[in-house]
């Protein structure tokens, strides 16, 4: 079956990557610097850092943390901010330092904090100063000895940073007060660390890099331990799909998921240094009006995002007028792309949106459309180079083409394993390496896999699989529905029945007209039986709608 694509993917794909090309991504860091000195790397805020400048930065960091605090290879140090130029620079001081990046959403409450800095046994963290309140309620009772706090106007120039700062603490009044006596300013560390000598630290295929947090397939959030071999894998099979289609030098990347995601994380900062890009970084992408703002000042040619981040683009004064004549590319994943979104994307910038798949357990990327995909197809696309798929039943044997079954998935970018987690590392994997993804797919004889929806959000209505992508698809289909979620209630005859949470983008839509196009496009199992109308979707830091927090918000409603 993983054989299949060969013959639909574009010419010129490579089935197979050779992951010895780096030693590590020490080395794909020292080649983008060599190769890429003196042009801009990454644009934040107005404020733009060179590659040289990033080199020389984050090895004043890496000194500070190997000489000043004392951090040895394969410690763990957590890194707690949005998108700022900080944080290219802590990454790769940390790489180069031989350490493991903890990444930790800001947006994280002190127990979900506490959980991942035990978890991870970090002993370190770098974290913007509007989070450090929720470190400091909990820091007594985790393993973290150096702390370095650092605030959003700090990689800017005097007097203008300090203007930043103030505004941002005494004027938006965005930092609660907060105490940690240990703390060191992030400008303090990299001064103290620009007056030591610093070589990188050697690192291997084997050494972990990233401990990326993860709920996984179920249960708590756990690390998947990434390797140098997973990430070197994934970017070179990412360079093999695409790079081809960009200039080496020339193209500028909007970077507005969080580099701390896998997704932004390895298209942002590590293609992008591979072919090096200048990348855009977006602190707030929520913040709609500012983002148009900052997209007109680069002729961008490379866009990554969710479905909902696109959706909401769309639907902003101004994005319409944007100039699209540089935009290469578009690529969607993390959630499923809405046939809704995805022609409106292409009629207003030209540009397909073009799906792809992929796990925080895959480095991401597993399976990814064509780059010159003429339009939307409703599939995530073909196996990346060096990449076996499998779709297997419940019993793990393998489905005929066109069935559903659980998408299996190996290749050198899957990770190591769970981090301190045997047990819940075997249950994801078979006896041959393959990963059990949690997902249902299907497989069409072109090699196309198309996924249904997660094993664990499948509805079943009298002893039917009723999947809630379907049903979202249609539902959006309607110009005047904004968002919509799908979830199973309880039902005393059926055992579940569909419900739907639903924004207007018109307030004149009516649960009537909703249920007319179900009818027109579902079978009677598949329709919603509940429709309900709601100001805003719960959404996840990178724009997923949350289906678990719909299924609670439907039995809180219902127990009051």
């Amino acid at each position: 079956m993983e054989k299949i694509w060969l013959d639909s993917y574009e010419e010129g794909v490579p089935y197979e990557i050779d992951v010895n090309e780096y030693a590590s991504l020490n080395e794909v860091f020292r080649q983008g610097v060599e190769q890429y000195g003196p042009q801009v790397a990454y644009v934040n805020l107005g404020k733009s850092i060179t590659f040289d400048e990033l080199d020389e930065k984050s090895r004043n960091l890496a000194a500070y943390l190997t000489q000043d605090a004392g951090l040895k290879k394969g410690d763990r140090v957590a890194v707690m901010m949005p998108n700022l130029l900080q944080y290219p620079i802590t990454l790769f001081a940390l790489l180069r330092a031989g350490l493991i990046v903890v990444n930790t959403n800001p947006l994280y409450t002190e127990r979900e904090l506490h959980h991942q800095l035990n978890d991870s046994g970090a002993t370190a963290i770098v974290i913007l100063e509007n989070f450090a309140h929720t470190l400091a309620s909990v820091i007594d009772e985790t393993p973290i000895k150096t702390v370095i706090t650092t605030r959003i106007g700090d990689c800017f120039s005097f007097p203008k940073s300090m203007i930043i700062n103030l505004v941002v603490k005494y004027v938006k009044k965005m930092v609660p007060a907060f105490q940690l006596p240990i703390a060191i300013p992030f400008k303090r560390a990299l001064e103290t660390g620009a007056s030591h000598d610093f070589q990188d630290v050697e690192t291997s295929h084997e050494d972990i890099a990233f401990l990326q947090y993860t709920g996984g397939t179920t249960g708590v959030a756990k690390g998947a331990m990434l390797t140098h071999r997973n990430m070197i894998a994934n970017l070179l099979q990412a360079s093999a799909w695409a790079a081809r289609d960009f200039e080496l030098g020339k193209e500028i990347f909007v970077t507005a998921l969080p580099l701390y995601h896998i997704f932004s994380l390895t298209a942002g900062a590590m293609f992008a240094m591979k072919i090096g890009a200048k990348t855009l970084l977006i602190t707030n992408p929520r913040d709609l009006p500012t983002f148009i703002k900052e997209l007109k000042t680069e002729p961008f040619s490379f866009i990554t995002g969710v479905n909902t981040l696109f959706n909401a683009l769309l639907n902003t004064p101004g994005f319409k007028e944007l100039n699209f004549s540089s935009l290469k590319l578009t690529l969607g994943g993390g959630m499923a792309v809405t046939q809704a979104v995805a022609k409106e994307w292409q009629k207003t910038t030209g540009v397909t949106l073009v799906e792809a798949y992929g796990l925080t357990e895959t480095s991401p990327a597993a399976v990814i459309n064509p780059v010159k995909l003429k339009e939307y197809n409703g599939m995530i696309g073909l196996p990346i180079s060096s990449t076996e798929v499998s779709i297997r039943d419940a019993d793990g044997n393998e489905v005929p083409l066109g069935e559903r079954g659980e998408l299996w998935i190996r290749g050198p970018q899957v990770m190591k394993g769970y981090w301190n987690r045997p047990e819940e590392t075997a249950n994801v994997f078979d006896d041959i390496g393959y990963l059990r993804t949690g997902d249902v797919a299907i497989m069409n004889e072109q090699g196309f896999i198309k996924i249904v929806d997660r094993l664990k959000d499948m509805i079943l209505v009298s002893g039917f699989n009723v999947y809630p992508n379907e049903i979202e698809d249609v539902i959006s289909s309607n110009p005047k529905v904004l968002e919509v979620g799908a979830i199973g209630i309880p039902h005393e005859v059926s055992g579940e029945v569909v419900k739907i949470y639903v924004v207007k983008k018109d307030p004149s839509l009516t649960k009537e007209e909703l249920m007319e196009c179900c009818k027109e496009q579902l079978t009677g199992y598949k329709r919603p039986k509940e429709i309900e109308f709601i100001d805003d979707l719960p959404k996840s830091n990178v724009g997923k709608i949350l289906r678990r927090e719909l299924r609670e918000l439907h039995e809180k409603n219902s127990a009051g």
